[in-house]
């Protein structure tokens, strides 16, 4: 999705946690990035011809077995190359320089000294505080690639930085792309405007209109259907695609039983009172309960869920609207979990990896290369409510993956009773918009021993989820304060049948996932 004369920067990943985040960085410049597996690092530069190439870090050693390389090609095509930790060691090792192990390494915040000022991306100084950047490292550059001059050293890095800028080759040892290095931005910006020569194209109204023109472009004549499920994507997607086709739009909001407490309600009254789109609304619970009655394992009620919709949707299509085309609010983040471009698989999505292969429509993903806040910037443009634009994610599946094990009609409703009384513990703390999700899990298969009145109980636990994150790639869990997690313990376990524990999340991702299924 992008203009047919704008480039694309293609961030190389060698299994870094912040190779998504550097992208996001590039689009928060206002141009347009991609992620690409390190393997296929050299079939991307040929096929996409990128305007620049940036190499992520990455958690190996360069020198060690097995360690991802990069093929030479990469480092001899005619691009200007950015390498940032790992990306920086790996660039260095392979033009001729030095990496060797550095002792206890630096972590966190580091001073560093420049070496020469001739610098091409270092900002200026400022005021006569020691300069500091975010550090991650155990190895070090000690010998610079041949050509190549030192621009910044640091006490576990005698060359935290090096350019070459005729063969427009740079490396920095530190993480510019996280908000803890001052600065990062800046560097970020003197490499893509100052040495790769870009203009900042990639901005709301770009992406609205290419996205427009590209679902005319895919779906012709024909008429679609958007799989609508009241959240910031789908109805985003609805609207790019109303825009783009017109009356041949039809949204199909699908009651699978596994929606959060009033939501279908809720979702039919706000989107007919906001859009005039033609909707329709099946109700299906019974089916998805009987689907996925007996199914434990996490990937395949992803996968029943997925064929199932599909199959729902296709009934529809040949009754009532004849439609040759789903659209879906499919986000780039599902794309690189569902390992859909080449990246390994975290869980499939519903929709991505958990699709059949027999689908009878041509699918249609407006914002398939889209992270979250460019999709509610989108739906800020477009006019939509922020009642829809500041929802809380919900995964498509729904519920189902917020019950360990068997899916069944009453454990969906224990789930939904709890997780009513996170949302509104939170929002009386008024804490609901600083967090990008809080949920409630139900572990049936894990009973404890516990007392409500004078009498032994053996129920199961409530596991309650809230985590700080800008687009689902890496998330913290929230630091609530003590107060609302008594309040929710509390209203949980005297007022949800069936629970006498309630116990509180507190892993990131990674090495967790937001959602526990």
């Amino acid at each position: 999705m992008r203009h047919a004369d704008e480039q694309v920067v293609l961030v190389v990943d060698f299994g870094a946690q912040y190779a998504q985040l550097i992208a996001r960085r590039v689009r928060e410049l206002h141009v347009y990035s991609e992620v690409v597996p390190a393997r296929d690092a050299l079939a991307f530069v040929r096929s996409r011809r990128p305007a620049a190439v940036i190499l992520s870090g990455g958690p190996a050693s360069v020198y060690a077995p097995g360690a991802p390389g990069l093929a030479p090609e990469v480092l001899e095509a005619n691009v200007p190359i950015l390498g940032i930790c790992y990306g920086a060691q790996l660039m260095a090792q392979q033009l001729g320089g030095v990496v060797e192990h550095g002792g206890s390494g630096e972590y966190g915040r580091t001073v560093i000294e420049r070496t020469d000022e001739r610098a091409h991306l270092l900002p200026p100084l400022r005021g006569e505080a020691p300069e500091t950047v975010w550090m991650s490292h155990a190895d070090a550059i000690v010998a610079p690639p041949e050509g190549a001059r030192v621009v910044a050293s640091s006490a576990g890095a005698p060359v935290a930085a090096f350019e070459d800028p005729a063969r427009r080759r740079f490396g920095v040892q530190w993480h510019p792309e996280v908000s803890h290095t001052p600065g990062g931005m800046e560097l970020l910006g003197r490499f893509l405007f100052d040495v790769v020569g870009l203009e900042p194209r990639w901005t709301s109204f770009s992406i609205i209109e290419q996205a427009i023109a590209e679902v005319r472009s895919t779906v012709g004549d024909g008429r679609a259907i958007c799989a609508l499920s009241g959240g910031v994507d789908s109805t985003v997607a609805a609207a790019l695609t109303a825009e783009a086709i017109g009356d041949r739009l039809t949204c199909v909001f699908v009651d699978t039983g596994l929606l959060r407490s009033g939501e279908a309600e809720q979702v039919e009254h706000l989107f007919r009172s906001q859009f005039d789109i033609e909707l329709i609304v099946v109700d299906a619970a019974d089916r998805f309960f009987d689907a996925l009655a007996g199914v434990t394992d996490p990937e395949a009620k992803r996968k029943i869920i997925g064929e199932l919709f599909i199959r729902i949707f296709e009934e529809t299509a040949a009754s009532k609207t004849n439609a040759t085309h789903l659209v879906q609010g499919t986000l780039y983040p599902d794309i690189v979990e569902s390992g859909s471009d080449g990246s390994a698989t975290i869980k499939s999505h519903h929709n991505v990896g958990g699709l059949p292969d027999d689908v009878a429509f041509t699918i249609v993903e407006p914002l398939r290369r889209l992270f979250k806040d460019e999709v509610r910037r989108i739906g800020v443009e477009l006019g939509i409510p922020e009642s829809f634009v500041w929802r809380q994610p919900f995964p498509g599946p729904g519920i189902a993956v917020r019950v360990l094990g068997e899916v069944t009609a009453e454990r969906v409703e224990t789930v939904r009773r709890a997780d009513r009384i996170v949302q509104d513990e939170l929002d009386e703390a008024g804490l609901s918009r600083s967090l990008w999700q809080a949920f409630a899990v139900l572990a049936p298969g894990l009973r404890s021993v516990g007392v409500s009145g004078d009498a032994r109980t053996y129920d199961a636990p409530v596991i309650v989820r809230a985590v700080e994150s800008e687009d689902a790639m890496t998330a913290d869990w929230a630091r609530l304060p003590w107060e609302v997690l008594d309040r929710i313990s509390r209203r949980i376990v005297n007022e949800v049948p069936g629970v006498n524990r309630v116990v509180y999340d507190v892993t990131s991702k990674p090495p967790g996932t937001i959602e526990w299924e």
